[in-house]
């Protein structure tokens, strides 16, 4: 079983200097592959630099909405050229975030609606954060023709109806270890009314921790049991959830044949 983990945070300081550990344990797992995700000027800079040192590893780069106050034209200059280099396969993370509110709300919605811009001329998908900010999330990626570029609903937690206006956009979606909370019932339903040609999995780690290890601290190993708790909703072999998500990340990704 190969299992790919589309958005992880390998280059975030609980890893560092284990970077190599984690990726083996994550191989015994049967996950494979990566896609490591920046969202500010040194966090982007480790998804580069571990992307280029690992062939297993990709990296997506951006500007999360918890920095946007801190993006401007110098980083967003920086930004554009490290996003042609051949390791990156996104932009993101990118979206908007009401809960912790740390950029004013104003300045985030700009910042998402130019990076989107930047995506759709680099012909590059991004990567969504959204967090209590659905209605305007979705209104600023339809005001953008989102479609042109594509992208990816990161650690999925609305219902079934959100899921498909997102899936209307063109959007995939990607879910986390949410999925395997016992509570997480809309989650659970969009998990199994999802088409398995837009899904992905991803740990998001170190936040999300799936069951059996939530309490944790997360690694990207634990995608399997992300796998194992969408196809234990679906009712089929987590085979083919790994399946279906691995060759969907290699298509998002333009990573070519698997």
């Amino acid at each position: 079983m190969q299992i790919f983990d589309s958005h992880t945070h390998l280059n975030d300081t609980p890893y560092a200097g284990q970077e190599a550990d984690f990726i083996a344990q994550a191989a015994e797992l049967g996950v494979v592959e990566m896609a490591i995700v920046g969202s500010d000027t040194v966090l982007n800079e480790g998804a580069l630099r571990l992307a280029a040192q690992y062939e297993t590893l990709s990296a997506i780069i951006g500007w999360h909405p918890e920095s946007a106050k801190d993006y401007h034209k110098a980083e967003e200059t920086v930004l554009i050229d490290q996003l042609q280099r051949p390791e990156v396969v996104a932009l993101g993370e990118i979206g908007l975030d009401y809960h912790w509110d740390t950029s004013p709300r104003d300045v985030q919605q700009t910042v998402f609606a130019r990076q989107i811009e930047i995506a759709k001329s680099l012909h590059m998908p991004i990567s969504v954060h959204t967090r209590d900010a659905l209605e305007d999330t979705y209104k600023i990626l339809k005001e953008t023709d989102v479609r042109d570029c594509g992208g990816i609903i990161h650690s999925f937690n609305g219902d079934v109806e959100w899921m498909k206006r997102f899936m209307d956009l063109g959007m995939q979606i990607s879910f986390s270890g949410v999925v395997s909370f016992k509570n997480a019932h809309e989650v659970h339903e969009a998990a199994k009314a999802c088409p398995l040609d837009v899904m992905l999995v991803e740990t998001d780690a170190p936040y999300l921790t799936p069951t059996p290890y939530r309490g944790k601290q997360n690694q990207p190993g634990y995608t399997r049991y992300v796998v194992e708790a969408i196809a234990k909703l679906r009712d089929v072999a987590p085979e083919e959830i790994a399946a279906a998500t691995y060759a969907n990340a290699h298509r998002i990704f333009k990573l070519g044949a698997l």
